[in-house]
């Protein structure tokens, strides 16, 4: 079905013919920035614009000749799935004298160039406000020294400046994902998915550092994505006599049967008076204190390599077709200003007001000052703090509250990754507000029957790096069997009931067809009705087009596809993609697109098909997937413990549960989670295919389909608004909910 038509603005309206656009890439490399860099170029030709390659970053820009050369459609394929950045970058102590910028604004004016995208870290980003600011002074200097004419001060008389924040150390304040930071966690969770069967093997222990010199965003979200025993990080050190707290933690859980420990350090590591605290240190006093076989494991770089991951691919081209609207939009009075994301949207906020945020987390921590410093950092990162915090450390039984309710969690529908990191978090923190927790085996088919046994802290340990459902899940819908499961919830005093899954649940695709030449692969996607899975897929893979039933397709759009593909392969040897939605329509199937695709395209291209079918469900759960199960859990923990306290009668001894908010959906609605009565999603839900009725990310469908070379209109409702880093965010927004 159709979204509703919501304000849409056309390309004629948003004419960059004027315009020459440079890109490029400064500091340190990110997984993504190639996707960022590949957007803006496409999008900025989308609109008429001229655009640039600006090779080996401000170096490039001070050097000029052939580092600073014009982009084609063409130049920039089969980069997406690239890591690092393909076009270069370099640390330049040139561009930071008044000389090297007067090199940099020639350069730039002798080829017209008066926007630039600049992808990197605080201090490129910081650099690049500062040649803004000295713009106009460096042009007339330049017509003084007779390298310029006169009119060209009043022609280029702005540089406009639009910045992306390429960091795998999620660093940068105003944003809740830099561009990298995904991808890096990807590299650290498979080392410690592949560290834990060694040391369980051998009953070791191991630590392991990780990038952050002064962030300890990396080894906090992985921890919490692994189930590490204890984490460092420079934001919060620990309190004095650490030391003896984490040996006792350690001990007591091998005393339980625990055949391995995990201690994640962030590099900047200190505790609370500035000393800093090593791996290595961390390693000795593991042996000395219990003599355990400990190893040290350092990562280092092989964090920024690989390939980046698909948030990391949809998030840049999110965020370099944003930049490319802004600079559009852009006025003599209108701030550089950079591209962020909270919670699913792309957001405007003034560079400087975000620089200064983070100058602000550095000296609050040199000033000891840790509290202010997990604040700074932002909603996300103080939530995942707390979390760990609460997930990670059992308080002793006598400091537990005592609630006297029982809390049953299931698992229902279709397994999906992040399922048991759910479950893990949902029972940890029942325990910890006090509450007995019951674990429900194979959905509501084992409700009815029985299969319900209480489930303590320890049971849980390891959970949330495990694909699927430990617990097991059925798709058996309760309503046949209300009377069975009222009967098992009254024999085992059942006061609240988590229920995690859905109708459909899975969240990630692989399609590796790159390095093909001349070759068209149709690829089925899982997702019942629901194209989410397509789409996303699409854009993160550089798909040509993505067929869903959300958006009805006949055989003239099959062949306008058809005839474009061909195009392209004809001028350009690249590969194509092309995905179908299991359910987008009965009749054209993905053999038919197959070979339709297959006759059209002889003597151009050859096909090759591919159903991905039940391996999308399949493997171990994705950091984004362990951290939103383990996140949203807990606060669904939170909220059914509030619930319960509001609505029990003490005089009668029950819980009195017959109001709507009772029974409530929690998920992600723009900024923030939202817990919406299951009654009020009637009107909101199409119940015969199992989807909403209206679904934020076929916004992204546009934007699918311009990097792929259509002509089609773009939703800028959403953008334009320059927001304030200072502004209060939503209290549940959160990085991890993003996609």
């Amino acid at each position: 079905m159709a979204q509703p038509e919501s304000k849409k603005i056309f390309f004629e309206n948003l004419s960059g013919a004027d315009k020459a656009i440079a890109v490029l890439t400064s500091g340190g490399d990110a997984q993504g920035m190639n996707a960022a860099v590949r957007a803006v170029v496409r999008m900025g030709l989308y609109v008429g614009a001229k655009v640039y390659f600006i090779h080996e970053g401000y170096q490039g820009m001070v050097d000029g000749g052939e580092n600073i050369i014009e982009a084609t459609w063409e130049s920039v394929s089969s980069m997406l799935q690239v890591g690092g950045t393909v076009i270069g970058s370099a640390r330049c102590q040139e561009f930071r004298s008044h000389e090297g910028r007067l090199k940099a604004a020639h350069n730039l004016v002798q080829r017209g160039i008066t926007n630039l995208c600049v992808i990197g870290g605080d201090g490129s980003l910081t650099g690049a406000n500062l040649f803004r600011e000295e713009w106009s002074g460096l042009l007339g200097e330049l017509v003084e020294q007779g390298l310029i004419e006169a009119d060209a001060v009043q022609k280029y008389s702005a540089l406009h400046i639009v910045g992306m924040v390429g960091s795998i150390d999620n660093d940068f304040c105003g944003t809740d994902m830099t561009i990298g930071t995904d991808s890096a966690l990807h590299r650290i969770i498979e080392v410690v998915d592949a560290i834990m069967t060694t040391a369980q093997s051998h009953q070791r222990t191991f630590v392991l550092e990780v990038m952050g010199r002064h962030c300890g965003y990396l080894a906090l979200v992985s921890a919490l994505a692994c189930g590490a025993d204890w984490v460092l990080i420079p934001e919060m050190p620990p309190e004095d006599g650490w030391e003896e707290k984490m040996c006792q933690k350690l001990s007591a859980t091998r005393s339980r049967g625990t055949r391995l420990n995990i201690i994640i350090v962030a590099e900047g590591a200190i505790d609370r008076h500035g000393k800093p605290i090593t791996s290595s240190f961390v390693k000795d006093l593991v042996v000395r204190c219990l003599g355990f076989d400990t190893r040290v494991t350092i990562l280092g770089h092989v964090q920024r390599g690989g390939t980046p991951s698909a948030f990391d691919r949809i998030l840049a081209s999110r965020m370099g077709v944003e930049a490319v609207l802004a600079l559009l939009e852009t006025t003599a009075n209108t701030p550089a200003c950079v591209v962020s994301l909270c919670g699913n949207q792309s957001v405007r906020l003034p560079l400087m007001e975000c620089v200064q945020m983070t100058q602000e987390v550095q000296k609050a921590m040199d000033q000891k000052r840790f509290e202010e410093a997990v604040k700074l950092r932002g909603r996300s990162f103080e939530n995942n703090l707390r979390t760990y915090k609460l997930l990670a450390h059992r308080k002793p039984e006598s400091e537990l509250p005592t609630s006297n309710f029982n809390v049953a969690v299931l698992n229902v529908g279709a397994p999906a990754a992040g399922m048991n990191a759910a479950v893990r978090s949902a029972v940890r923190v029942g325990i910890s507000e006090g509450h007995k927790m019951f674990a429900v085996s194979d959905g509501f088919e084992g409700f009815y029957k029985g299969q319900i046994k209480e489930i303590k802290w320890a049971d849980v340990g390891g959970w949330t790096g495990q694909g699927g459902s430990l617990l097991g899940t059925k798709r058996t819908l309760p309503a046949k069997h209300v009377d069975k499961i009222a009967e098992q919830m009254r024999k085992h005093n059942i006061n609240a009931l988590l229920v995690i899954g859905g109708f459909e649940t899975c969240d990630r695709i692989k399609q590796s067809a790159s390095g093909t030449k001349r070759r068209v692969f149709i690829i089925e996607t899982m997702g019942g009705y629901c194209g989410y899975l397509a789409t996303v897929g699409g854009l993160a893979a550089g798909a040509d087009a993505a067929y869903i039933y959300e958006e009805p397709f006949d055989i003239r759009d099959l062949q306008a596809n058809v005839e474009h593909l061909t195009e392209k392969m004809k001028t350009s040897i690249q590969r194509g993609l092309v995905l179908r939605n299991e359910n987008s329509n009965e009749n054209y199937t993905t053999d038919f697109i197959y070979q339709l695709y297959t006759e059209e395209g002889k003597g151009v291209f050859d096909c090759r098909k591919n159903v991905l079918g039940h391996m999308q469900q399949g493997g171990a759960p994705s950091p984004f997937d362990r951290n939103f199960g383990t996140k949203i859990s807990a606060r669904a923990m939170q909220w059914l413990s509030q619930r319960l306290v509001e609505t029990f009668r003490r005089d009668e001894g029950r819980v009195f549960a017959n109001s709507e908010d009772s029974c409530c959906l929690l998920g992600m609605r723009a900024r923030a989670l939202v817990f919406q009565p299951v009654v009020q999603l009637k009107e909101e839900t199409d119940f015969i295919h199992r989807i909403p009725k209206e679904q934020w990310w076929l916004k992204l469908r546009p934007l699918m389909k311009i990097l792929a070379k259509y002509k089609t209109s773009y939703d800028v409702s959403d953008s334009g608004q320059m927001e304030h880093v200072i502004h209060t965010r939503p209290k549940e927004s959160d990085a991890s909910v993003a996609m």
